[in-house]
């Protein structure tokens, strides 16, 4: 009788064609095989029948759909052991589940010799119908998740190279512009400086191409931290003197207490953790008191890990306590930022082997994070 081709409802190939699920047969006897055809029968199925093992064999080189495999164990030429081991010995067939069939009783020295040749269960004739059709049942199942897991690892693979290629829009293609129009604000404030109004839309310009430089290096990073690819580069590195750089920055928005104590040397990505701070103070300046200096702590007491804290006026609000460091997470109340500053820095402090976290007690907000003296590089272009 022909192979009987049917529809498989539930798993599909990327392109979008339902993909078979079969079973193979192997059995001399040609009436057994009508009877196993007959009682395996659904829609989504199809049985492969084989008289022997060298058909078998063959089926095998020209199928890759097969869900399980039922072996008879007594036949002539090739018994359904030898066949096994030969299956299990193909790249190709070593992962298709085989149950053996047999009219003989079950001693305990022909069970091992079919657990040991690959069997993963035996069914003994005459076959118990219901039995027999739960048990491939399962298998078809196994293998139709399978399929569909293939399915969404190729889908996942095509999001991941689309993701790829925004970030490199973003990248290049924004950033050029951006470029641009910086320069040219910049060329503008120093031609009109006796004209006031003109002088104030430059410092729109300039102010809003800042935060968009800002966002699209946020956005970059927070690509490079999904897909795994965040390099860190450590060299020696002073983190109090990172600190002083990120509040020299920050002067004209709001004043800053620091206090250092210890060895506050070690080996870090520079710029990586001057995203940090600068990340942490800028958040203090814009939460906090205009009036009320942030107070900056750097401690490397600890022989093992330097220690920054960073505290300002202000309560951190209850709806995002809770999920800080989760991307795009802001406050209902205000629409500063995206929500990415501090999953950024988090993912750079982990890259770094440490950690961070915030709180907030008696009306002031304090985030710490703690490095390891020394980070160990991590670069994904290179590997």
């Amino acid at each position: 009788m022909a192979d009987v081709a049917l529809l498989a409802g539930r798993a599909s190939r990327t392109d979008g064609a339902i993909a078979p699920v079969s079973v193979l047969a192997v059995d001399d006897i040609p009436d057994n095989l009508e009877v196993l055809e007959a009682l395996l029968a659904e829609p989504g199925l199809r049985v492969l029948r084989a008289s022997g093992g060298p058909e078998a064999l063959e089926i095998l080189l020209r199928h890759d759909d097969i869900a399980v495999a039922l072996l008879d164990v007594q036949m002539p030429g090739m018994n359904g052991f030898e066949l096994a081991e030969l299956m299990r010995g193909a790249e190709r067939s070593r992962h298709i589940p085989i149950i053996f069939l047999t009219a003989a009783a079950p001693e305990s020295a022909r069970l091992f010799r079919g657990y040991e040749a690959g069997a993963v269960d035996f069914l003994f004739k005459p076959l118990d119908v219901a039995l027999v059709r739960s048990k491939v049942q399962v298998f078809i199942e196994l293998f139709r998740q399978r399929q569909l897991l293939a399915v969404q690892l190729e889908e996942h693979r095509q999001l991941v190279r689309m993701s790829e290629i925004l970030f490199g829009v973003l990248g290049h293609d924004l950033r050029t512009p951006l470029g641009a129009i910086i320069s040219s604000a910049e060329v503008l404030r120093l031609r009109t400086r006796d004209d006031q109004t003109l002088q104030r839309m430059v410092a729109t310009i300039q102010s809003a191409s800042g935060r968009m430089t800002r966002l699209i290096a946020q956005l970059l990073d927070f690509g490079a931290a999904r897909l795994g690819n965040l390099p860190i580069r450590p060299r020696v590195t002073d983190f109090a003197v990172l600190c002083d750089t990120a509040i020299a920055e920050l002067h004209d928005r709001q004043t800053f207490e620091m206090q250092r104590s210890g060895d506050t040397a070690g080996t870090w990505d520079p710029d990586r953790l001057l995203q940090v701070i600068s990340n942490l103070l800028g958040n203090a300046a814009t939460h906090g008191d205009r009036d009320t200096p942030v107070q900056v702590r750097v401690s490397g007491d600890d022989p093992a890990e330097v220690r920054l804290e960073v505290t300002n006026p202000g309560t951190i609000p209850s709806e995002i306590a809770a999920a800080l460091f989760t991307p795009f997470v802001t406050s209902s109340s205000t629409t500063r930022g995206t929500g990415l500053g501090l999953y950024i820095v988090d993912q750079i402090v982990r890259a770094h082997g440490g950690s961070v976290t915030g709180r907030s007690t008696d009306g002031r907000t304090s985030f710490v994070v703690r490095v390891p003296r020394h980070a160990a590089p991590h670069d994904p272009a290179a590997g």
